[in-house]
């Protein structure tokens, strides 16, 4: 299984940059090969100073060795060997129409000191957060998403929504990180789904992604914005970076595990600013999008 993923993400890789590549028009993602000391390594490939994407990054990596005591603390063992595998995109557009998009797909194999599996699930999801709220956009991200978790199970887009709204959620701030998506972690085999099956559903997700997000792109990417509302961008890509380094899991385990620190922190903006106690004009499409983040919607 670890074979096949790994074997998934790398062709994912290639056909998500090069549709972005397209889209852009002008910039080229730059590939690094990286390898962790402790065991395996990685791919990382970053667009910046697009026509279209200001900073990118759409990356894998597969890592084994040794569980951290970190990890070992927190899945209950003593003494373990791991295997991890995933791709990861974060995507921060030029123009504040555009919305940044983020995802992810993953497997973890834990073994025993004889090299036997143990332990082995999949994750994974992707989300949308917009700065300004086309209520349309969100319709067909979430549509897109809903066609990939029904071709499997018509309780997986209902339940992994909801996941995805209680996790990508500052809570410090008491508001949304975005609009949401699908969120879901530890999908281990049962009676009624299989790891096949469950290899079938992450990949119905990961093939899903250019559908969900490259329609809004063309859309969204020549409408005029002006410096207030790069600034509104800018003031709103700060509350993304506070979610990815004081909540997200995906980072803190790629930096308790040695993770290669230019690949998990590629996810962050390039631009970013922190106003004190900014606060949108009343009844404006700032404030439209702050009351939606508040209090996540039913979007299909």
């Amino acid at each position: 299984m670890k074979n096949k993923f790994y074997h998934y993400i790398q062709n994912l890789q290639d056909s998500i940059t090069s549709k972005l590549e397209a889209v852009d028009g002008k910039s080229k993602f730059q590939e690094d090969i990286w390898i962790r000391p402790e065991g395996g390594g990685g791919r990382t490939r970053v667009i910046e100073n697009g026509r279209v994407f200001e900073k990118g990054g759409v990356n894998i990596s597969a890592v084994h060795g040794e569980l951290p005591e970190t990890m070992r603390s927190h899945f209950g063992v003593k003494d373990a060997q791991f295997f991890a595998c995933g791709l990861s995109l974060v995507l921060h557009p030029k123009n504040p129409m555009v919305p940044t998009v983020h995802a992810n797909w993953r497997y973890f194999e834990m073994y025993n000191q004889e090299g036997q599996i143990v332990d082995q699930w999949f994750g994974g999801g992707q989300d949308l957060t917009p700065y300004y709220l086309f209520e349309e956009d969100a319709i067909h991200f979430h549509q897109t998403c809903k066609t990939a978790c029904d071709k499997h199970n018509p309780d997986f887009y209902p339940k992994y929504k909801e996941r995805c709204d209680e996790y990508f959620y500052n809570s410090h701030r008491n508001e949304a990180r975005g609009i949401g998506g699908l969120f879901f972690d530890y999908c281990k085999a049962t009676d009624s789904m299989s790891m096949e099956n469950w290899f079938s559903f992450v990949t119905e997700v990961g093939n899903s992604f250019l559908e969900a997000y490259v329609p809004i792109v063309e859309k969204r990417k020549e409408l005029a914005y002006t410096d207030s509302q790069r600034t509104w961008q800018e003031i709103r890509r700060g509350r993304y970076v506070e979610f990815n380094l004081v909540h997200d899991k995906g980072t803190l385990f790629g930096l308790k595990t040695n993770g290669r620190i230019e690949s998990i922190l590629m996810s962050l903006p390039p631009h970013v600013q922190w106003v004190y106690d900014h606060q949108p004009e009343p009844e404006s499409a700032e404030e439209k999008l702050l009351s939606v983040l508040k209090h996540p919607l039913q979007w299909v």
